[in-house]
């Protein structure tokens, strides 16, 4: 597939309830409104509720459908809060049509002898217990719909593992697996996909703390790379499952 001649069509995601996690800002803010623009009812997922409520006016200023607002703290939510999460997305739309895993944390660019083991556990509570716990207790609803899309984030150090790059490459290996496994245990349900996405190099704040000598001006936007989000959420990748594919 080439995203750079994808044309999703105006009304893609008409009537779907889509869960986007961390899109305070970077790649999952610009999912959560193109998403929204497509016609979704997009459930906007981050730590700050401030940020949130920016993206919010901003989704009903361009009149999009109203979005809703979901603040959790994944790196310590609680089964009791993923319940909680559950009946209450339950109660509102009884039904669920995709999550976009973006939340993720970059942790430390330091050698293994000395990584420090309380960054260790924040990076793979958020990275990948979050991703596993949050699609297990959502299933139910994800099932309820015709045709439901779980994508995850990776990342090309979560294919090849490179020095200094710690818990956040363990994570994106993790997250591979984790998608792969999910999509063979539901290959038997055509309503079910689960597919990892690898962003590349995108002009966010974690790419810029990552490499801060970078000039982000030579990166492409989060903007840039929507075509590649729109199609693994929306009915053209209805038959794509367990793939894990470059954005750019």
């Amino acid at each position: 597939m080439d995203f750079k001649t994808y044309q999703p069509a105006p009304d893609l995601l008409k009537g779907r309830v889509i869960l986007v996690t961390g899109c305070g800002d970077g790649i999952g803010r610009a999912a959560a409104i193109n998403y929204a623009l497509h016609g979704a009812t997009v459930v906007l997922h981050g730590r700050s509720l401030n940020k949130l409520e920016i993206i919010y006016d901003e989704i009903e200023a361009l009149g999009a459908p109203q979005p809703a607002i979901l603040p959790l703290q994944l790196s310590s939510a609680s089964a009791h809060e993923f319940e909680t999460l559950y009946t209450t997305l339950d109660k509102q739309f009884g039904r669920l049509d995709g999550i976009l895993h973006n939340a993720g944390i970059l942790g430390e660019r330091v050698p293994l002898e000395n990584y420090p083991t309380e960054v260790w556990d924040d990076v793979l509570n958020v990275n990948l217990r979050a991703p596993f716990v949050l699609t297990q207790a959502l299933l139910p609803l994800l099932k309820r719909s015709d045709s439901a899309s779980i994508i995850f984030t990776s990342s090309g150090v979560g294919r090849d593992a490179r020095a200094e790059w710690g818990a956040y490459s363990v994570s994106k290996f993790g997250v591979e697996a984790l998608s792969q496994i999910f999509a063979r245990e539901f290959a038997d349900q055509d309503n079910l996909r689960f597919n990892c996405i690898n962003p590349g190099g995108t002009r966010t704040a974690m790419r810029a703390k990552a490499y801060p000598s970078e000039d982000p001006k030579t990166l492409p936007t989060p903007e840039d790379i929507m075509p590649a989000y729109l199609y693994l959420m929306g009915k053209d990748s209805h038959a794509v499952t367990g793939e894990s594919i470059d954005a750019q």
